[in-house]
């Protein structure tokens, strides 16, 4: 009997444990532009929700650019954008932005981050380099970064 209930507690241990392991993001699964994962992208992903009830799921600041460049003229209700640590969605006007750094950037040379507090990107920044940025200033280095690739 005792062997069957220490049985028991490994698969359930064994259960949370793999379930935890790959927390799954919101929808879309893929980056609407370039098809990159966005759970494999979870600490960089953004969530951009119009007026018009429509919304797209990026896995990067730099596929938020696209998007808002092909909605031109669609009114932006809310644009949200994961903490880098926690991987949790933040307000993206609200967070506190790094720009460069030693970290590879998603789908930039220039890696953007993003971090709920500026506690946390100050941290970054003296471990990892980069700059102390706001919203935008990232949307902006983005975009100049598209109309560079488009010449």
């Amino acid at each position: 009997m005792k062997r069957i209930w220490i049985s028991l507690v490994l698969i359930m241990a064994l259960a949370t444990f793999c379930s935890a392991a790959e927390k799954v993001v919101e929808k879309p699964a893929d980056c609407i532009h370039c098809g990159m994962n966005r759970t494999t992208f979870a600490h960089s992903r953004m969530l951009i929700k119009y007026a018009d009830g429509s919304s797209t799921g990026t896995c990067s600041i730099y596929c938020i650019a696209t998007d808002m460049k092909a909605a031109k003229g669609k009114q932006v209700k809310s644009i949200q954008v994961a903490d880098y640590n926690s991987k949790k969605l933040i307000d993206a006007r609200k967070a506190a932005w790094v720009i460069g750094g030693d970290k590879s950037g998603v789908m930039t040379p220039i890696a953007k981050w993003a971090f709920a507090d500026k506690k946390a990107a100050k941290g970054f920044v003296a471990k990892h380099g980069g700059k102390l940025a706001n919203f935008e200033e990232v949307l902006d280095a983005s975009k100049k970064e598209q109309e560079a690739n488009d010449k």
